[in-house]
């Protein structure tokens, strides 16, 4: 489709290959004079009539249908119950673009992509990494433990209640060299969120994580159970998703919900420290939650 658009486009203005040459043959500072004066002429040209019926119809502007207090509250706890070691920070709503793809093997339309060469921040983790990566490139001997609460917004069109273009995530990211750090600093990111599900949803719910060993199967012995607070921990060496994606260890976290397994978290080893430092020994295991969609299960 997107094809067919692109010919369409170029017949119109019996340009050959107008998107390869825009991409290619001007300077990137160029481009971005063009695009924000192709956009600046289509604004003034807009009616507040035309606004209300983008507002009501754009999937990626509507407010979220979760509980401001309630995903509130779960930050508060989620930030109380960080392990020791774990800086929080506040990120920016756009990163640079590319974030989501260059480094893992996301397709690029998945972020939403502005004219000014950033993106509109689409997975925290790789955010993380690159804040990561930043502050071992400068200390290589201190292990880096990041975590952030952000809204993320993803162009796919997913369905379902509890499915959404904009979201929260509480996520997790570290950053080490010890020949152990996937398998210790994966116990520790399993052990935080079974503890946050495990209080947000009760002792009623039914909670699953779901461990894959990319590397072995049979799987090898994992450091020790990292599901304390009544939660079943389980191998899925079937599990598809993820693979190329994840390098080492992964996981899911489920929650039973009106009588379905509901994907609450996921997570794994990573090599884009390895990438982003040009070094084969960096370790990276990057995590996140929706707490969006664990205060839609606990409701009120």
């Amino acid at each position: 489709m997107k094809d067919e658009i692109l010919a369409r486009i170029e017949r119109a203005l019996g340009v050959t290959g107008l998107a390869e040459r825009l991409a290619t043959r001007i300077q990137q500072a160029d481009l971005h004079s063009l695009l924000l004066e192709v956009f600046r002429r289509r604004v003034v040209e807009r009616t507040p009539a035309e606004l209300l019926k983008d507002w009501a119809s754009n999937r990626f502007v509507r407010p979220s249908t979760a509980e401001p207090a309630a995903l509130a509250r779960f930050d508060v706890a989620a930030y109380g119950a960080l392990p020791a070691g774990f800086e929080a920070l506040e990120l920016a709503p756009v990163t640079p673009l590319g974030t989501s793809s260059v480094l893992a093997t996301v397709h690029p339309d998945k972020a939403l992509a502005s004219i000014r060469s950033v993106e509109v921040l689409s997975d925290a983790t790789n955010v993380l990494a690159l804040e990561c990566a930043a502050r071992r490139k400068k200390n290589p001997t201190a292990p880096v433990h990041l975590a952030a609460s952000h809204r993320h917004l993803r162009t796919p069109l997913f369905q379902g209640p509890l499915s959404f273009a904009h979201f929260r995530l509480f996520v997790l990211c570290s950053a080490g060299r010890d020949p152990r750090f996937h398998e210790t600093a994966l116990v520790t990111h399993l052990e935080f969120y079974a503890r946050v599900a495990r209080t947000a949803l009760g002792a009623h719910v039914p909670i699953r994580i779901s461990l894959t060993d990319l590397r072995g199967d049979p799987p090898r012995d994992f450091a020790r159970d990292p599901g304390p607070e009544q939660v079943e921990v389980v191998f899925d060496q079937s599990r598809a998703t993820g693979r190329g994606y994840y390098t080492d260890w992964c996981f899911k976290i489920h929650a039973r919900h009106e009588g379905e397994w509901l994907e609450l978290g996921d997570g794994g080893a990573v090599d884009w420290a390895q990438k982003l430092l040009s070094n084969a020994k960096e370790r990276l295991v990057i995590s996140g939650i929706s707490s969006e969609r664990i205060c839609a299960i606990a409701g009120p």
